[in-house]
């Protein structure tokens, strides 16, 4: 019993320490690019939607609903539910092996990266994972006799998961596989209950099936075949790699010694029906998930994919522990510990404008996080000092979500962009009537963002926008991080205009390289061309501070690289400069541009880091 009570009470000061943080991070992280078109689509509440079911929009209607238009507001049901995570693993694992090792998988739950730091974003991983969880208990009690309690929480549980996401699918997929396995299982599947709880599974897909049905299945094609090359890749290899580090080494090695054990029939010792249940669950669920890591999507984060394998695996692992030499239990919770702490420190990082600004350069940099709040602020003052029957119009659903968040206007309209197209959202937009050709009844205000296309796609889409609103008066700048997150703003007239497609300007520094390093002077090259009009000038800036003009106009060509470029200026798109850093004091500084148009436009080009070293 004493062992019992040391156990609860870690768990317990645990849990609201945790649990307080991530409340805390929760209120002043900014919201996630998806989490914003989450809160969109529950501003617009529908059975179901075009990338997921109906729940993730619902609870953000919820949350906002109850605590507020803000943040927390929008996550408030998802931390509530990842708070309850770790109570519903301690009691699955306390009724089927003890107390002491409940509260054991319930600390390991909370301190496990993936499970951690679980309801920070309002996404549909969090009420999947609670749905799993659920299943899981559901099959473990009918395991030992068929009730109506059982059914009714496996029917919950697959109600809930039904409204999630398409990937519960394999999360039915493998406990019904599981069970199978198991001859307590089969005789389980037998039981008329069970298939009444299944039938209540079934019917809550039905509000996706007749959404797609509706729409020529725009969301399953994107799901499952759109999305996916379903072509073998290496990238699957890196997605192993990753997964230790998401569950932390040496608890990983835990959780497969565990799926072994149930995959070797419970050898060893474990004969309990539920221990091995538990591990065939998470054994087949994690090792399917692998394997689909090298034909599945490789463009959009899914590390956390088999986060319900692991948390039927997890259930097992404080028994096998128990067997295990002190010197590896400490190590268990002293890696989770330091896991926990960095995976809580990112999001801190990402919170903190001063700290994220030192991730800027890195391909770690949170772009999707950064830049919102700032970019609504020069909204605002562009709407001010504009026609009152002025719009706004976002290129893409992350323009137009997060900027419909902060400005309270849920019906942004949006223009076609490859990345609604990628994510799924075109034909949400399409049926909101949110997709733009262009058209206009007044006034505009285009905010464009140059940093979602990779930068060879660039001046493509520039012409594209060209295309549907004419060509493009001088923008404001809207640069964070050293301009690793930009924004353009532009004063579209009420009519369109004609004329030769005008663009932002584009640029290339050439020397030095990112991270070069220097001793007294730094010579700097590259080009920079503006199409329609062509550039004037360009200023070289250090740390933000103009140190004099580049000679611009050397003969460049990049017209091979760049077709459809129109600058009248070419092939005279180079320049040259030398900035005198030998007062400059040694460390990492910033090497920046300022490019003048011929139209009067001044756009602030993205910083390159170098290093001064004497």
């Amino acid at each position: 019993m004493r062992g019992e009570q040391r156990a609860y009470i870690t768990f317990l000061v645990l849990w609201a320490l945790v649990t307080t943080v991530k409340v805390l991070v929760a209120s002043q992280l900014p919201l996630f690019v998806d989490e914003s078109f989450y809160w969109q689509e529950g501003q617009h509440l529908a059975a179901a939607y075009s990338d997921l079911p109906g729940l993730t929009a619902w609870l953000t209607r919820l949350g906002v609903e109850l605590a507020g238009d803000n943040r927390l507001g929008v996550r408030l049901p998802f931390l509530l539910m990842g708070a309850l995570l770790p109570w519903l693993v301690a009691g699955i694992t306390a009724r089927w092996f003890g107390g002491r090792v409940g509260w054991q998988a319930g600390a390991l739950t909370l301190l496990m990266p993936l499970s951690a730091t679980l309801g920070i974003l309002a996404v549909p991983d969090v009420p999947m994972a609670l749905a799993a969880v659920l299943c899981l208990d559901a099959g473990a009690r009918l395991l030992r006799s068929v009730d109506a309690g059982g059914a009714l929480m496996l029917a919950l549980g697959l109600a809930i998961g039904a409204l999630s996401h398409y990937r519960f699918i394999g999360v039915i997929g493998m406990g019904f596989i599981a069970l199978m396995l198991l001859p307590e299982g089969r005789r389980v599947l037998r039981d008329p209950r069970v298939w009444m709880a299944l039938a209540v599974g079934i019917f809550a897909w039905l509000p996706l099936l007749a959404w797609n049905l509706d729409n020529q299945d725009a969301g399953l094609k994107f799901q499952v075949m759109e999305r996916h090359p379903w072509m073998f890749h290496g990238e699957g290899l890196r997605f192993l790699l990753i997964q230790p580090l998401m569950v932390t080494p040496v608890l990983f090695v835990a959780m497969v010694a565990v799926a072994v054990s149930g995959l070797r029939q419970a050898r060893g010792g474990f004969h309990h029906v539920q221990w091995r249940y538990f591990a065939l669950v998470g054994a087949t669920s994690t090792l399917l998930i692998f394997a689909l890591g090298f034909f599945t999507d490789v463009e959009r984060i899914s590390f956390h994919w088999p986060l319900p394998g692991y948390l039927a695996l997890l259930i097992g692992v404080p028994l096998l522990l128990n067997r295990w030499p002190r010197f590896w239990r400490r190590c268990v919770w002293v890696t989770v510990a330091i896991g926990l702490v960095c995976a809580m420190g990112y999001y801190v990082v990402v919170s903190v404008p001063t700290l994220r600004e030192q991730m800027a350069g890195s391909k770690y940099y949170p772009r999707n996080f950064a830049g919102w709040q700032p970019l609504a602020e020069a909204v605002r003052e562009e709407l001010a000092d504009m026609p009152a029957d002025t719009t706004v119009l976002a290129d893409s659903f992350k323009v137009g979500a997060e900027l419909g968040f902060r400005l309270d206007d849920p019906s942004i309209k949006v223009l076609p962009h490859a990345l609604n197209d990628r994510h799924g959202r075109t034909a949400q937009l399409a049926l909101w009537g949110m997709l733009s050709k262009g058209e206009r009844p007044g006034p505009q205000l285009l905010v464009l963002a140059p940093s979602d296309p990779r930068y060879r796609d660039l001046l493509a889409r520039y012409h594209q926008v060209c295309e549907l609103v004419g060509p493009l008066p001088p923008p404001r700048v809207v640069s964070l991080d050293h301009g690793f997150q930009r924004f353009l703003l532009f004063r579209l007239p009420a009519q369109k205009q004609s004329g030769p497609c005008v663009t932002p300007a584009m640029a290339w520094v050439d020397v030095p390289v990112a991270g070069a390093v220097v001793a007294d002077k730094l010579d700097v090259t590259g080009w920079a061309f503006k199409d329609g009009v062509g550039l004037s000038r360009v200023e070289l800036l250090l740390d933000g501070r103009s140190v004099g003009d580049a000679v611009y106009g050397r003969d460049f060509d990049i017209r091979a690289a760049w077709p459809g470029t129109n600058d009248p200026r070419h092939p005279h798109v180079g320049f040259d400069g030398q900035v005198d850093v030998s007062q400059v004091a040694p460390g990492k500084h910033w090497l920046g541009l300022r490019l003048y148009g011929a139209d009067g436009s001044v756009e602030q080009w993205a910083e390159q880091p170098f290093m001064v070293e004497r």
